[in-house]
């Protein structure tokens, strides 16, 4: 074994809090006791800051802050640790606590160097989401540590079909953010098969003692989008979407998660898509209403139907807010 690994091993071992000796070192790593005597030497000249106490219960360990410590990260590590707690504070991450904690001991145990290279990057990024509910942290901290322990919940939630809240048995396999939202996806024992469950809407929860099994292979992302979008754009009962207008726009347009994930053909002055009726009728017309005179909606008619009802109702809505 190279000497900087068995300084690496050695330092590793420290680290777990335990005081050792240099024969317990060399027994442990299988080398000679004066190789573990060099690389202490070593780690020393280095700034390792290791403790060597005399006696019958002597031996090496590490100053109690130095355990702590994350001595591996080299600046880009950790800028781009700052730059993912930013992404997940601002999108509602359950474990915030735990993560300030974390992005607190790379600036305690930082260098001068490291620590201006992080405060520098640290403000020159910014994320624009919804404000997290902090009322949904402890929800979405007892989804994922159920989802991680194989434990099923016991939830009180509220559909979007059902005016009253109601009480639910979960497997939760995994949560998602998505669209500045959390989704929990897992089996639901009411309905008796897979299901999403938005987290906003979920009223409490709370432990039931029973263990699942995940199925392998499951990915919560998966199915969430692909409850969201047709299973296959060769499906018969699909409709065709022509949409026309400068290719600027189209390009915008295929940008969205929806309108990108169901393009069919794309060319100069037109896109085609395929969708299934329900959401052409419910979400699509709204997906559209940004993009008003810039494009044009050769087929079907019954979206251009859909279109102007749609904006119908809000121009006469807003008609009435007139004085």
């Amino acid at each position: 074994m190279a000497k900087a690994d068995n300084m690496l091993s050695i330092l590793w071992l420290l680290k777990s809090g335990r005081q050792m000796t240099a024969r317990e070192l060399a027994d442990e790593l299988e080398i000679h006791v004066r190789t573990v005597y060099r690389c202490i030497d070593s780690l020393c000249a280095s700034g390792v800051p290791i403790i060597a106490d005399a006696g019958h219960n002597g031996g090496y360990r590490l100053l109690h802050d130095a355990v702590a410590a994350p001595l591996f990260f080299d600046l880009d590590e950790q800028k781009a640790l700052i730059h993912a707690s930013i992404f997940a504070k601002e999108a509602g991450y359950p474990f915030t606590d735990a993560l300030q904690r974390a992005i607190d001991k790379l600036r305690r145990y930082a260098n001068e160097e490291q620590l201006n290279h992080i405060e520098r990057h640290a403000d020159r990024l910014s994320v624009l989401e919804p404000p997290a509910d902090p009322e949904k942290q402890d929800v979405l901290q007892m989804l994922e540590l159920a989802a991680g322990s194989g434990e099923s919940l016991k939830i009180l939630y509220l559909s979007r079909k059902n005016p009253a809240p109601q009480q639910r048995m979960i497997d939760p396999y995994g949560i998602v953010y998505w669209k500045g939202s959390w989704y929990a996806a897992g089996y639901c024992h009411l309905r008796k098969e897979l299901r999403s469950f938005r987290v906003d809407r979920i009223i409490q929860a709370e432990p039931t003692g029973i263990c699942f099994e995940r199925p392998e292979q499951f990915s919560a992302k998966q199915f969430l989008m692909g409850n969201l979008l047709p299973k296959s754009l060769e499906d018969p009962q699909l409709e065709t979407i022509v949409i026309q207008g400068p290719d600027q726009v189209l390009d915008e347009l295929s940008k969205h998660w929806l309108f990108g994930h169901t393009q069919v053909l794309r060319q100069s002055g037109q896109a085609v898509f395929k969708a299934d009726r329900d959401s052409m009728l419910t979400y699509i017309p709204y997906y559209l209403l940004p993009y008003g005179r810039a494009i044009r909606i050769a087929e079907p008619q019954i979206l251009v139907e859909k279109m102007a009802e749609v904006t119908s109702v809000m121009a006469e809505y807003y008609h009435s807010m007139r004085g």
